[in-house]
């Protein structure tokens, strides 16, 4: 059953919609071979909304399924805090961030749960047959950039994140520290009474201009009660103009 909601402050419509997906970062300091392809696979979904938990466990399913070269990030958009389960994991950013995507695929909404794969394509997350078949297609033939990146904890509360490339020149710099693993007990709302699992929960995030440097740092701060043993650093690049993802590696922290 789809659902739709009004809301002043994003698109018209939300909708709600079965989901599924897939996937795990290859932690390594230094990607594989450019002539491997990548899968990036970006997860918008919420503990509020009851179709988002089979997505998540499809998600743990494709983590033990690809132990290399897919990276999976769990977006927690907030537009389902207000129905009777605040999202712990939400962020209004990666709602925001979704509501691009949805201008880039001309949609006329937005929806949980949604995978996007290397910016290029867009399903719904129960669509497991689809959204595998788009992860190998892109295995086979988005070949990875040469991307390296290394992740060093200046303290218990911060992380380094210095990353170096051919060329940057005009691409956008995406850096998230993602939270491994997270278990939730919901108390309220749709999801009222279920344990939930979540994989690669993004937990901070940073997009801006690479600018004409091919190499950079950007601080990150750990979220309160996680350790760098907790969380890995997946950076990945996009064209500017259509989102597409030109590059991706990941990383322990140190």
């Amino acid at each position: 059953m789809i659902k739709t909601f009004s809301f002043l402050w994003v698109l018209p419509i939300v909708l709600c919609m079965t989901a599924g997906l897939s996937g795990r970062p290859d932690i390594k300091n230094k990607n594989p071979a450019a002539s491997k392809g990548f899968a990036v696979i970006e997860l918008f979904t919420s503990e509020g909304c009851s179709s988002c938990p089979p997505a998540d466990e499809i998600a743990l399913e494709f983590a033990k399924q690809y132990k290399t070269r897919v990276y999976i990030l769990g977006f927690h958009v907030d537009y389902w805090d207000r129905l009777g389960w605040k999202d712990g994991f939400s962020d209004p950013g990666y709602t925001k961030r979704q509501e691009q995507y949805a201008g880039l695929f001309n949609l006329s909404s937005i929806y949980t749960p949604q995978v996007i794969i290397n910016g290029k394509n867009q399903f719904v997350g129960s669509e497991r047959n689809k959204i595998e078949d788009a992860i190998q297609k892109e295995l086979g033939t988005t070949p990875n950039s040469d991307l390296e990146i290394a992740a060093k904890a200046r303290d218990p509360k911060s992380v380094l994140v210095s990353y170096n490339a051919k060329s940057l020149d005009g691409l956008l710099i995406n850096i998230a520290l993602v939270q491994s693993y997270a278990e939730t007990f919901v108390k309220r709302g749709e999801n009222t009474g279920r344990h939930l699992r979540h994989i690669n929960v993004v937990r901070y995030f940073k997009t801006f201009p690479a600018g004409k440097s091919n190499r950079g740092e950007a601080l990150l701060l750990l979220p309160p009660g996680l350790t760098k043993d907790s969380c890995s650093i997946i950076v990945y690049t996009q064209d500017s103009r259509n989102m597409h993802i030109l590059s991706t590696a990941g990383a322990d922290i140190q």
